[in-house]
């Protein structure tokens, strides 16, 4: 028998120029901002200016907090929620990509709720107030804008792990595809496979529902039509970036409902050792974990496969390596510094931190599986 259930609240303004609605948005919820940004493209780009200028049109403060990593730390959480609380902010403004706006939930959250990030994320506190957070996504990867998921690195256990509440999930999320087009091709590539493996995991799961089913269908058919022309320069036109963005946020929908499975569930353990590039890990994982993952809904991977080119279930692992190879991100955990001697750790780490994700895998996944696959991948 079938039974789901589907519920996102989150406002979605989507559309080339939304970002200038950020004040717009913003004043709805609050008159001091904390604006949570990463490195400086934003500022380069001149979006930081035009959100900054689009708060002030409001009467909107903004306190900038612009320390966030590229695997974004509990460390970095709490030093923003203290600067929130210092300035008395009553909004979060999250302005980059999926590490700034994982960390902007993750501030807005521990603005609210005292005490250990950590102990959110492994369920032994609970919380159920944040500030409310207004998201603009400058990347079209993680879907972060669509759903209530800010994962997290722990510096002093390596652990990377989400937290997991609905009252992170934002107050409106301005997606703006002509944001995107400044990336360099090689973030491009990352991200965009990032936002392919959100919905060919949660198609494949086990938590898979009609309504993600869909969205999922849709957002990979998006990017197998739109990352390859965007990425090599084939076609840049708005019509591109509009496909791939709105992929990325179909996808964040998408594992916000059915989650993601075994590949993210052993990348987290890569990149909390190492600090990998999440989706340069998932390039070099994605495809080995399709094999093992295969016999569990051969029917879906066939289904991915010919979208992406194949023919069949049994080739869909290879479909994804050539997409791989076209948007130059074949490469390997030995490419990206992972060593043989990392093993036995990001094997026992995943079986601790992403025993969600393994439950939600097609097929059981144990540790001789996880480790056999990191060693295949090195």
């Amino acid at each position: 028998m079938l039974n789901f259930a589907y519920h996102l609240p989150v406002n979605l303004i989507f559309g080339a120029g939304s970002a200038d609605r950020a004040g717009e948005q913003t004043a709805l919820w609050g008159k001091k901002a904390l604006l949570v940004t990463g490195g400086s493209s934003a500022r380069r780009s001149g979006l930081y200016d035009r959100v900054c200028a689009s708060l002030a049109n409001e009467g909107i403060e903004a306190v900038a907090f612009g320390r966030v990593e590229q695997n974004p730390l509990t460390t970095t959480a709490e030093a923003g929620a203290a600067l929130a609380k210092q300035h008395g902010c009553d909004v979060v403004v999250g302005l980059g990509g999926g590490s700034v706006m994982d960390c902007a939930k993750a501030i807005a959250f521990l603005a609210l709720n005292d005490g250990d990030v950590s102990d959110y994320i492994y369920g032994r506190l609970t919380g159920g107030r944040a500030l409310p957070l207004i998201l603009i996504p400058t990347t079209c990867g993680t879907g972060s804008e669509g759903n209530g998921f800010a994962v997290l690195t722990n510096p002093s256990t390596g652990d990377k792990k989400s937290l997991r509440t609905p009252a992170v999930i934002a107050k409106a999320s301005l997606i703006d595809p002509a944001c995107m087009a400044t990336l360099p091709k090689k973030v491009l590539a990352s991200v965009g496979f990032d936002a392919l493996c959100h919905s060919m995991e949660a198609y494949t799961a086990n938590a898979a529902a009609p309504l993600s089913d869909a969205l999922a269908m849709e957002a990979v058919q998006l990017i197998s039509s739109s990352l390859v022309p965007l990425v090599t320069g084939a076609d840049e036109s708005m019509e591109m970036w509009e496909k791939l963005t709105l992929a990325s946020t179909l996808g964040g929908m998408v594992i916000g409902t059915a989650g993601v499975t075994l590949a993210h569930g052993m990348e987290h353990p890569a990149s909390g050792i190492r600090n990998i590039v999440h989706g340069q890990g998932l390039a070099a994982l994605t495809p080995a974990v399709i094999e093992a993952l295969l016999p569990g809904r051969p029917e879906k991977f066939a289904r991915l496969s010919v979208l992406l080119g194949g023919t069949g279930a049994g080739d869909c692992a290879d479909a994804v390596r050539d997409l791989l190879s076209r948007i130059g991100l074949s490469v390997t955990l030995g490419d990206l510094g992972i060593l043989e001697e990392d093993v036995p750790w990001m094997t026992e780490n995943c079986l601790k931190v992403s025993a969600g994700n393994l439950a939600n895998c097609p097929v059981p996944a144990d540790a001789g599986m996880i480790g056999d696959i990191y060693r295949r991948c090195l």
